[in-house]
């Protein structure tokens, strides 16, 4: 699997790169700004982009999309749930400072189970809300993608429009703690770490390790 980290935009945004290392074909997870190195990364990697895959709608993950899309012509996936959060991200960017203009509807709108391929690599869509209603993670073997649903050492805002403390931690427990402890996550933003330490430390999961908190 061919795995480019691209840390890009205003508010550092982890971009994706997930090939198919025979075929090159290759998702673009999370496109937050700095469109040229994103294209050029592409370009110099010889990777065909296949799809434009946004874990959520909020606007820092979303700065390069129209930019790489319009280039590549790969079309946009996002979850069904998150259709009212992309209508709003302009307005979500303009309250952080940024001009952004609104982008167009998604070109595949995509459910839990769903699976997203990149040659022979397919990645099974998890529905993880909270953060946003739409918020979802891309599973594979021993990777996830998991946008801004989980940190190492923390989790995502739920102060946001749409975000949910109850629903997130939900997400956590049942989509993403279900996984191996081996399993790499891949966050929106900051370092990878697994599933395994932050099952063990980290201070926000506390309470499902403890079983303060259930639902």
């Amino acid at each position: 699997m061919i795995l480019e980290t691209l840390t890009v935009g205003p508010l550092g945004v982890n971009c994706y790169l997930v090939g198919d290392d025979e075929t090159r074909e290759t998702l673009v997870i999370d496109p937050g700004g700095d469109a040229r190195e994103i294209l050029d990364t592409l370009r110099h990697g010889r990777l065909t982009p296949i799809a434009i895959v946004a874990t959520h709608a909020h606007f820092d993950h979303l700065l390069a999309l129209e930019e790489v899309r319009a280039e590549t012509r790969a079309p946009f996936l996002l979850h069904a749930d998150e259709a009212e959060t992309l209508a709003h991200a302009a307005m979500g960017a303009r309250l952080f400072g940024f001009a952004f203009a609104p982008p167009a509807p998604a070109d595949r709108l995509l459910r839990e189970g769903d699976a997203v391929n990149a040659g022979a690599l397919a990645f099974q869509v998890l529905h993880t809300p909270g953060h946003s209603p739409g918020g979802m993670c891309l599973w594979r073997d021993n990777h996830v993608f998991v946008g801004d649903t989980l940190f190492q050492g923390g989790i995502g805002r739920v102060d946001l429009p749409g975000g949910d403390y109850a629903t997130l931690m939900r997400s956590i427990r049942d989509k993403l703690l279900t996984l191996p402890d081996a399993t790499i996550v891949h966050p929106g933003h900051g370092a990878a770490t697994t599933i395994g330490e932050e099952r063990q430390l980290n201070p926000f999961l506390r309470p499902l390790r403890t079983g303060q908190w259930e639902v």
